[in-house]
């Protein structure tokens, strides 16, 4: 897609009020070219009036695994990074800040706000560009330093972050070019000067004082605005609110802590649905809300305050979505984007942070249920809560589906209208557990729906916590445009594909035209689900697809009813995509599955029976990503044929297990 066309279509989904505003904000991005409306001298911080810690303590909390901190934080010492899909990437250190790891390149001095960063040619892969720069390193040799006093790490925080000050100068370079990634740096800045604070000396703490007062004024004046306005926003408002909390050392502190707690309290409330389902759709951006309306209220704890109630529950809520999503084996689906990002990384675990996440829930909460899913208490929220271990024992214990401090059991939440999810199975938290996961919500948030996924009507299963059927999940954002298409298109995920489109029109990498809007018309989590989505009524001749899902628990089967309502031809296409380890063979129009002790007997008789791919490159089909630039084979089954007029499609699926499998 040309630039040209990129500006058109974006064009498209702003209405009148946004494209004054996004005028003057270009008008904004000249001036500050020219030198006009910075913060080139900030003035003296007023020291003494440093904010209360939002981290557990001035000593390391007991219990931290500290030889893998500290091996952490002795590979970065050594200048090997973990960036994305880059393990143990030589970078030096301190890195090259400027230049991008994965391709080499170096992105221009120019002024921030005017620099393309979604040109590759110019910067390179932006993702892997930026992320070092958010200093989730920092934390960790603060984190280092504090475990064992060893003044390697406390040098070594002091040389990366003054390092970083002399490469970008503000406000010039990518890392002056996106507010939100100012809101995660001061987030992490936050935290090392809590662990850091009685070492630094007077030259760091000017030049670092005088850079977080650059952040703030900079993230001030470039709030994401309008068809921007989602999770970038609630970023930057993080940032500045804790940054003016815990540095609340000039006159303007009191004017930013005040904007970004307005912010916060309405955008927590705007972004995420009352069911607690967060309308960007997409599980990982879920968290990440989470994470930062989770990190704003221990720190606002912390200084004597907190949010209003319902804020609250809504994050409670939140966390309630998450539970009812993971399955017994703590396997999430991978619907919509994820890009690995962590806004506050304590510990160093490679595993999804939604256990950890539910560990928090659980104790900001004094939920057992959540105790429960998480399973156990993490080093991170050993950083986060004091006495984590005491009050993490003090918990009730809950079984499946327990809801509230007493522990006791109650039946799990398995319908979220607002979000558009659905649970159908049996035997939730077990071993026999048999969870489906259907999605009928809207695309994204806002007229962009930047990180939804063309999936209405898609549906996962999990056996007794294997994964089964899943959702692939990313793989890429800004570049390889073929993979970014491809993970999140219609092809991608298990649902009806008509005549080689998407439900919803890319309008770009962020960006999508037509949506289609799904609707649940009934469900029971015992044994139904019925919907429908609207995404080929834009055909000419329009194709409305309607899904019924049966689940038989004493059958231990699973009935998938696809109807086309048409008038004329349609070639169609039925994708199922398989969990890692999933063995298929076809045999006509049915097709085996097996997986260790699970299996799974598929028969449809629509076409001429199943297509398998697994790693195609031509076609593109047969892959998984389970994490950001990194994609693995998997097996994939196609059926397609042509239909004539209204069609039903049904497809039977035996749920195998043990030794029957």
């Amino acid at each position: 897609m040309t630039a040209l066309a990129w500006k058109i279509n974006r064009l498209k989904l702003m209405g009148p009020a946004e494209v004054l505003w996004r005028a003057h904000q270009l008008a904004r991005r000249k001036a500050t070219a020219l030198g006009l409306g910075l913060a080139s001298y900030p003035p003296a911080p007023a020291l003494g009036r440093f904010g209360a810690d939002f981290l557990a303590g001035a000593a390391a909390p007991a219990g931290i695994d500290t030889a893998a901190l500290c091996a952490a934080a002795d590979e970065l010492l050594a200048g090997r990074w973990n960036v994305f899909a880059l393990r143990g990437a030589a970078l030096g250190f301190p890195p090259h800040w400027n230049r991008d790891p994965r391709t080499g390149t170096t992105a221009p001095m120019a002024p921030g706000p005017s620099i393309d960063y979604r040109d590759a040619g110019l910067v390179g892969d932006i993702k892997y560009l930026w992320e070092p720069s958010r200093h989730l390193e920092l934390t960790t040799l603060a984190q280092a330093w504090r475990c064992t006093g060893e003044r390697k790490y406390r040098d070594g925080a002091r040389a990366l972050l003054l390092s970083w000050l002399d490469q970008c100068p503000y406000p010039r370079g990518v890392h002056w070019a996106s507010a939100l990634e100012l809101g995660v740096r001061l987030l992490n800045w936050c935290a090392a000067w809590q662990l850091l604070a009685e070492t630094i000396d007077e030259d760091w703490r000017q030049r670092w004082l005088n850079a977080v007062y650059r952040h703030c004024h900079f993230i001030s004046r470039h709030l994401s605005r309008h068809s921007s306005a989602n999770n970038h926003l609630l970023g930057e408002y993080t940032g500045l609110y804790l940054a003016s909390m815990q540095w609340p050392c000039w006159p303007e502190s009191t004017r930013w802590r005040r904007l970004a707690e307005r912010g916060l309290a309405r955008e927590g409330l705007q972004q995420n649905w009352e069911d607690g389902v967060n309308k960007e759709q997409a599980i990982y951006y879920h968290h990440e809300v989470m994470d930062m309306m989770m990190l704003c209220q221990l720190a606002a704890q912390a200084n004597g305050g907190s949010f209003a109630q319902d804020w609250l529950q809504r994050l409670e809520r939140m966390a309630e979505f998450l539970a009812a999503m993971m399955d017994t084996g703590g396997n999430v689906p991978m619907i919509g984007d994820a890009d690995d990002a962590r806004m506050l990384r304590l510990d160093t675990a490679q595993a999804p942070p939604y256990r950890s996440l539910l560990a928090s829930a659980a104790l900001l909460f004094g939920r057992g249920d959540f105790k429960a899913k998480a399973g156990a208490l993490d080093d991170r929220n050993r950083w986060l809560f004091a006495a984590a271990d005491a009050r993490w024992a003090a918990l009730p214990a809950a079984g499946p589906g327990g809801a509230g401090g007493a522990g006791a059991l109650s039946p799990p939440r398995t319908a979220f209208p607002q979000g558009g999810y659905y649970m159908l199975g049996k035997d939730f938290g077990s071993a026999r557990e048999v969870r489906i996961v259907v999605d009928s919500g809207p695309l994204g948030y806002l007229s962009l729906a930047a990180h939804g996924h063309a999936d209405a009507l898609a549906m996962t299963l999990s056996m007794g916590g294997e994964e089964m059927l899943i959702d692939p999940g990313t793989y890429a954002y800004h570049t390889q445009r073929q993979w970014r298409d491809y993970f999140r298109s219609t092809a991608a995920h298990n649902t009806v594909e008509v005549d080689g489109m998407n439900q919803s029109a890319i309008g770009g990498s962020f960006m999508w035209l037509h949506k289609a809007n799904a609707v649940a018309l009934a469900h029971d989590a015992a044994h139904l689900f019925e919907g429908k989505h609207d995404g080929y009524l834009r055909l000419r001749d329009p194709v409305l697809h309607r899904r019924v899902i049966r689940f038989d628990a004493k059958r231990n089967t699973v009935q998938v009813e696809d109807i086309l309502e048409c008038l004329g031809e349609h070639e169609v296409a039925l994708h199922w995509h398989f969990a890692e380890g999933c063995h298929a063979e076809a045999d006509g129009n049915t097709l085996h599955v097996t997986k260790r002790c699970q299996g799974l007997h598929m028969t449809c008789e629509f076409g001429s029976g199943p297509q398998l791919y697994c790693a195609s490159t031509a076609p593109i089909a047969g892959w998984i990503s389970r994490s950001f630039d990194s994609k693995t084979g998997i097996n994939t089954a196609k059926w397609r044929g042509t239909i004539r007029g209204t069609t039903t499609i049904v497809t039977e699926i035996a749920l195998l297990e043990g030794a029957s499998s």
